[in-house]
């Protein structure tokens, strides 16, 4: 965060050459900003900020936090899933509190593949960032929402999942287009439904239930 206080400045001539200093963040008015889609989340205890001689106050807090993300499951497992992240701070309007994202997306996604881990069930894809206005009670009041692309790694879900259901299903139409007796056969249909039944339950374990229509693959 970066923000300008007019009344925080001074002259570094005046005070041995000191431009900047570190204040704790209830020292000076800071933004007061909060997460839309936030469940929960780990406060930081970095709980400082950097004020520069010319009343520029500078913020950099990490936070980790739990967000709310409705996901289209329909071509799990290789669905993307695009869920937002909105900064906004109700308690002034946008006639006296204006937010503005200093990088480019392409700047914060540059940051952000450095930076988030490269193994994992999701892929880091694409960041796009909207700045809004927001109606409330006929206010306006500042949103920025960073709309986050994520891809889903299907490996597991192939080889667990895919291939041992299409494995079945090829032994079952060899078994009962083949020579075998009607009791070999009858046996084997047996074995396979067991097979079908474990894996159904595997599946069940697998998906993600927060979705309003089922993955493609769980409807066969």
């Amino acid at each position: 965060q970066e923000w300008q206080n007019p009344f925080a400045t001074w002259d570094p001539r005046d005070f041995c050459n000191i431009s900047e200093i570190v204040l704790p963040m209830d020292t000076y008015w800071s933004p007061p900003i909060f997460i839309l889609e936030r469940v929960n989340g780990q406060n930081p205890e970095l709980n400082y900020m950097v004020l520069m001689h010319n009343g520029t106050f500078n913020s950099t807090r990490p936070f980790q936090v739990t967000l709310t993300c409705s996901l289209i499951i329909l071509k799990f497992p290789f669905d993307t899933q695009t869920c937002n992240l909105s900064i906004a701070s109700f308690l002034y309007p946008v006639t006296d509190f204006v937010m503005k994202t200093r990088r480019t997306p392409a700047q914060i996604m540059k940051d952000t593949q450095s930076l988030i881990l490269t193994d994992g069930e999701w892929k880091f894809t694409n960041l796009s960032i909207t700045e809004f206005t927001e109606m409330m009670d006929d206010k306006g009041f500042s949103v920025v929402t960073y709309m986050i692309s994520m891809k889903r790694r299907p490996t597991l879900y192939v080889l667990n999942l895919i291939l041992p259901t299409c494995a079945l299903y090829l032994l079952d139409m060899a078994v009962l287009f083949g020579p075998s007796s009607l009791e070999e056969k009858i046996n084997f249909q047996i074995a396979i439904i067991l097979g079908s039944s474990m894996l159904a339950v595997i599946l069940n374990n697998s998906l993600p239930t927060s979705s309003n229509k089922p993955p493609v693959i769980g409807t066969h």
